[in-house]
């Protein structure tokens, strides 16, 4: 069987409370022989790390940009602390999910850039990757990424341009695609997972979000009742399988290549993920 790397999944998010074991066991059976789980603020860092330990998967530490108005200047100091206690864990693999996000409206800016800017000396101090939250925001990243470089990384959900990507290739990240790829009208995305270098992508699915076309609800069928589909890890080989499609190659030759990616740019993944 193909074995796959999901490189981005919330799996301690609240849509998965009531079966998230199950969740991951159909990921197994579907392909997905390893998972990155990153955290997005304070409160959920042990609940990541003993999922990922319970799983075999693998875990990063950090605060989103989206949780920032809810943060604290001290857990930057509790991110170093807890850094401190697990750097010689083989689990942890990155700071993230860290980044900024100039989409969403009434966000902070300033306060952004300050909690990922903190963190981005953290990964200089503990030398690992990060994983990048990169939404409108692809040039003040790489402005700060220029002035204190990290040891590389990952672009979660790159919809940046060309010339973004390449920017961020320049530094040592891979690109990361997943549900977003497989809407048709997706021209731009759809182009750069079929034209980047092989050797700068690697597959997630940001379960439970960025759900593929064919979990997406409208919000007409929404307003009427129907649920919307819930994104989740056993969903990743069939992602992959459209860009292996746009990419005119075989979903194998896509997972050991986006699976080689994927142990490059994080700090001790499996090299063999076992299923």
């Amino acid at each position: 069987m193909t074995c796959w790397i999901d490189t981005h999944c919330h799996l301690d998010a609240a849509e998965f409370n009531a079966d998230r074991d199950a969740v991951r066991a159909a990921a197994s059976e579907a392909g997905v022989g390893h998972i990155v789980i990153p955290a997005v603020q304070r409160a959920h860092w042990r609940e990541v790390i003993a999922l990922a330990h319970r799983h075999g998967d693998s875990y990063a530490l950090g605060i989103h940009p989206l949780y920032t108005p809810r943060a604290q200047e001290a857990d930057i100091a509790a991110l170093r602390e807890l850094l401190l206690e697990v750097q010689d864990d083989p689990h942890l693999v990155a700071v993230g999910e860290i980044g900024l996000d100039f989409f969403v409206p009434d966000l902070d800016v300033d306060q952004q850039i300050w909690f990922y800017e903190q963190q981005i000396m953290l990964a200089r101090q503990f030398k690992l990757p990060v994983i990048l939250h990169v939404r409108k925001s692809s040039d003040r990243l790489l402005k700060t990424l220029r002035a204190w470089p990290v040891v590389g990384g990952i672009a979660h959900a790159f919809n940046g341009s060309a010339q973004q990507a390449h920017a961020f290739m320049d530094l040592g990240f891979k690109l990361g695609f997943g549900g977003a790829v497989t809407y048709d009208r997706a021209l731009k995305l759809r182009e750069l997972a079929a034209t980047l270098p092989l050797e700068s992508i690697v597959v997630e699915t940001d379960a439970p979000d960025i759900q593929p076309h064919w979990l997406y609800t409208t919000a007409q069928a929404r307003a009427a009742g129907k649920a919307q589909g819930r994104n989740s890890p056993a969903q990743l080989p069939r992602i992959a399988a459209e860009i292996a499609v746009l990419r005119g190659i075989a979903p194998e030759q896509l997972a050991q290549a986006t699976g080689r990616n994927a142990r490059a740019a994080l700090r001790g993944l499996p090299a063999f993920p076992l299923l």
